[in-house]
């Protein structure tokens, strides 16, 4: 399933003859921000990377989690990673997990590509409510919930590890009944 969110395009993750997103996925989780704050991820090299990408495509298969690749309408380079994952659509709900490649960071790329793909996961899924978490110290990520239109609803105490410390995660969701956010900046 493609998404077309105008400047980028939303595509499954691949590793085939044709299209290979294991170097974009080991750039991005080679970031020190990235690891700070998905370190559950642990994408430290091609192999897990690859791993990952098999991963990510069986979810499709098997319903239990939607991912796109985020890439430039023009140059097709991949400058984002969407995740809807612990998806039951029986009971309609999921929860978001994303990243951007940190040369794009700042630029609105991962809130149009979120804004997309909860578009996509209400619509086109069916899902009446996803889920967003990030640890507290990462002000890009709740920029990014606020913008998107998450509400939040509450801290999750000592729920990560950042820097070697406990630290909380904000919990935010976004219903389908909820208003779509006026605008995107």
């Amino acid at each position: 399933m493609e998404i077309n969110a105008g400047e980028y395009y939303l595509r499954a993750f691949r590793r085939d003859d044709r299209i290979n997103d294991v170097p974009a996925i080991v750039e991005a989780f080679a970031d020190e921000d990235t690891r700070r704050f998905l370190p559950r991820m642990g994408l430290h090299n091609e192999a897990a990377a690859e791993i990952f990408v098999d991963y990510l495509t069986a979810g499709w298969t098997y319903e239990q989690r939607v991912s796109w690749a985020v890439c430039d309408a023009t140059t097709a380079e991949v400058l984002a990673g969407v995740v809807l994952r612990d998806l039951d659509l029986q009971m309609g709900v999921c929860e978001v997990t994303c990243w951007t490649q940190p040369a794009h960071r700042g630029r609105g790329v991962l809130t149009t590509a979120l804004s997309s793909t909860l578009a996509f996961a209400f619509g086109g899924l069916g899902v009446h409510r996803v889920a967003y978490r990030h640890a507290t110290s990462n002000k890009a990520s709740q920029r990014i919930a606020e913008k998107c239109g998450f509400t939040l609803e509450g801290r999750l105490r000592g729920e990560t590890i950042v820097d070697d410390q406990r630290e909380d995660m904000m919990l935010w969701s976004r219903l389908a009944t909820d208003p779509a956010p006026e605008q995107l900046r």
